[in-house]
């Protein structure tokens, strides 16, 4: 949605129910990582494209810019950036910080993958039409090195 004042045009976000959630451990940690890096006002984009060894992978990133057709909405006080294309392959996903023996790191939980790579990054969904927003890769996956 596009928004006129004054003259100029703004993208208007698209404010929605969560597409996902985020729970206070991964809050907790993003939080301190933007605080650390010194990005006030930026918000956490968390992403699906093309890739890995499963056809598709789970991105993220801070973001202090508002696309057209984002779901902008928060989630255990953090603010999250949604494009339109990911929102479908992420709706009721949850993100979550788990820290072990063998180090820490974000794990994604989401109902609509069907099949995921051993490392949890890259994912597969009934939908074969997919295809055309986010190309399937032709190489195995960059994080755990599988094929």
């Amino acid at each position: 949605m596009t928004v006129v004042e004054q003259g100029t045009a703004r993208v208007q976000p698209v404010t929605t129910q969560p597409v996902l959630t985020v729970t206070q451990p991964a809050a907790e940690h993003l939080t301190a990582l933007m605080r650390e890096k010194e990005l006030d006002g930026y918000a956490l984009r968390v992403f699906v494209s093309g890739g890995g060894c499963s056809g598709l992978q789970y991105g993220m990133t801070f973001d202090d810019e508002v696309r057209e057709g984002d779901s902008d909405f928060f989630s255990s006080d953090l603010r999250i950036l949604v494009d339109p294309v990911s929102a479908r392959y992420l709706q009721g996903a949850s993100v979550d910080y788990v820290d072990s023996l063998m180090g820490g790191g974000f794990k994604i939980d989401n109902p609509n993958a069907v099949s995921g790579c051993g490392c949890g990054h890259s994912f597969r969904t009934n939908e074969d039409s997919g295809a055309d927003e986010a190309p399937a890769s032709s190489g195995g996956c960059s994080t755990c090195g599988s094929h």
